[in-house]
C-alpha cells in the first residue's frame, strides 16, 4: 500500500536530485573557460529536455521493466501506459509507480551530464547531443537494470553486488565514458602550452553548494522509505564529504601550495562520490575513512591522468567521478555492516561481497568504455565529433550557440 509519507519524501528527493543537473552546469562553466562557458552549461541543460522525453517513453522500461537475459529490460511499460494514479512501484510497494519513475528519471539526467566534463571545449554541440542519446540506451539503461532492475546479473539476483545509489551506475559508467571520449577527441588546442585560469569561482562554489544539497535527496532517497535507513545515508553523506573536502585543503598544504576554495569543492566532489554505493551499507564511522581517504585517491589520481599520461581529462570528470567511485565501491565491500542493511562486506567476515564488488566494477567499466566506442563510432559515421580549430580558438560559445556569457569579452581567454 502507497505510504503517502514516503511518498512525500521520495518526491522531494526526486527534486532535490533534478537541482543537481543545473548545479553541474555551474560547476563546469566556473571550472572552464570563459570563452565556452555557456557550452559547458548548455551540455547539461539539453540533457534535462532530453533525458526526460527519452525516460518516459522507454527508459525506464529498458532499465526496470521484464529481463532480457538479465542484462537489459523489456519495452513493456513504453510510455508508462501500464501504470496509473493508484499504482504502486514493483521496486517498492509503498510508492507509487510514479514516484519511483521520476526518482530514478533524475539519477538517468545527471549521469549522462557527467561525462561532459571530461570533453569541455573541443566537441561538436550536435555530436555530443547524438552522443548522450546512443549512451544513454547502450550502456546507462542496461547498466541500471543489470545493478538495480529485478533479475539483473550483477545485482541480487546475480553476483550479488552492491551499489546503493550509484557508484557503478553513475558515476564509474559516466567516468569511464568521458575517459574514452576525450581519448578520442585528442587534447584541447594550446593544451601543453598555455596556462589555464579557472575562470569563475563563484559559479564552481554554486555549482558545489547545489550538488551538496541534491546529493541528500540522491543518497537518503535511495532508501525508497522515511525511515532510519534514509537517516543513516544522510549521515554517511555528510561526514564523507565533509572529509572529502578537509583531505583536499591537507593535500594543498602539505605540498606547499595555498588552500584553495577551489580546492575545497572538489574534495566536496570527491567525497560525495566514493560515499555513494555505500551510503545505505556501511556504519557511520567508516564514513569518514571513505571521506578522508576519497580526497588523496582522487588528487593524485587526477595527477595521474594529466601529468603522467597526459590526458586531457578537461574538468576532471573521470579523476573525480571514475576514480571515486571505483574507490567507494572497493570500500562498500570492504566496510558493509549488516547491522545496518543486511549486507556484509571482508570486515564483517564475508569476502565474497569483496570480491562480487570487484568483478561489478572491473564489468561496469568494460561496459561503459566499449559502449562509448560504440556510440562514438556511430557518431563519426554521421557527422564529425570535433570542432575545427578555428572554433575552438574562438570558444564553443559563440561558434556552436551564437551567445557571449560576458558581452565585453574578448574571447582571448
Amino acid at each position: 500500500m502507497v505510504n503517502s509519507g514516503d511518498n512525500a519524501f521520495i518526491l522531494a528527493s526526486a527534486a532535490l536530485v533534478f537541482i543537481m543537473t543545473p548545479g553541474l552546469g555551474f560547476f563546469y562553466g566556473g571550472l572552464g573557460r570563459r570563452k565556452n562557458v555557456v557550452n559547458n552549461m548548455m551540455a547539461s541543460v539539453f540533457i534535462l529536455g532530453t533525458g526526460m522525453i527519452m525516460w518516459g517513453l522507454f527508459g525506464y522500461s529498458l532499465a526496470f521493466t521484464g529481463n532480457t537475459l538479465g542484462i537489459v529490460g523489456t519495452l513493456g511499460d513504453f510510455g508508462l501506459r501500464t501504470m496509473g494514479i493508484d499504482t504502486p512501484s514493483p521496486y517498492a510497494d509503498n510508492l507509487s509507480a510514479y514516484t519511483f519513475v521520476g526518482f530514478q528519471m533524475m539519477f538517468a539526467l545527471i549521469t549522462p551530464a557527467i561525462i561532459t566534463g571530461a570533453i569541455s571545449g573541443r566537441m561538436k554541440f550536435g555530436a555530443l547531443f547524438l552522443f548522450i542519446v546512443l549512451w544513454s540506451i547502450v550502456v546507462y539503461y542496461p547498466l541500471a537494470h543489470m545493478v538495480w532492475g529485478d533479475g539483473g546479473i550483477l545485482g541480487a539476483a546475480g553476483l550479488g553486488s552492491i551499489d546503493f545509489a550509484g557508484g557503478n551506475v553513475v558515476h564509474i559508467s559516466s567516468g569511464v565514458s568521458g575517459l574514452v571520449l576525450c581519448l578520442v577527441l585528442g587534447k584541447r588546442e594550446g593544451y601543453e602550452t598555455s596556462s589555464y585560469r579557472i575562470h569563475n569561482v563563484p559559479f564552481v562554489v554554486l555549482g558545489m553548494a547545489l550538488l551538496w544539497f541534491g546529493w541528500y535527496g540522491f543518497n537518503a532517497g535511495s532508501a525508497l522509505a522515511a525511515n532510519g535507513l534514509a537517516a543513516h545515508a544522510f549521515l554517511t553523506t555528510s561526514f564523507a564529504t565533509a572529509g572529502g573536502l578537509l583531505a583536499w585543503l591537507l593535500i594543498d598544504v602539505v605540498r606547499g601550495r595555498k588552500p584553495s576554495c577551489i580546492s575545497a569543492c572538489t574534495g566536496v566532489v570527491a567525497g560525495l562520490v566514493a560515499i555513494t554505493p555505500g551510503a545505505g551499507f556501511v556504519p557511520v564511522w567508516a564514513s569518514f575513512i571513505v571521506g578522508l581517504t576519497a580526497g588523496p585517491v582522487c588528487y593524485y589520481g587526477i595527477l595521474f591522468v594529466k601529468k603522467r599520461l597526459k590526458i586531457d581529462d578537461a574538468l576532471d570528470a573521470f579523476g573525480c567521478h571514475g576514480i571515486g567511485g571505483i574507490w567507494g565501491g572497493l570500500l562498500t565491500g570492504l566496510f558493509a555492516d549488516p547491522a545496518v542493511n543486511g549486507a556484509s562486506g571482508l570486515f564483517f567476515g564475508n569476502p565474497k561481497q569483496f570480491g562480487a564488488q570487484i568483478v561489478a566494477i572491473i564489468a561496469s567499466i568494460v561496459l561503459a568504455a566499449v559502449g562509448s566506442l560504440v556510440c562514438i563510432g556511430i557518431v563519426k559515421a554521421v557527422t564529425s565529433i570535433r570542432v575545427p580549430k578555428r572554433d575552438e580558438l574562438v570558444g564553443l560559445d559563440v561558434t556552436q550557440h551564437g551567445e557571449n556569457a560576458y558581452p565585453s569579452f574578448n574571447g582571448l581567454d
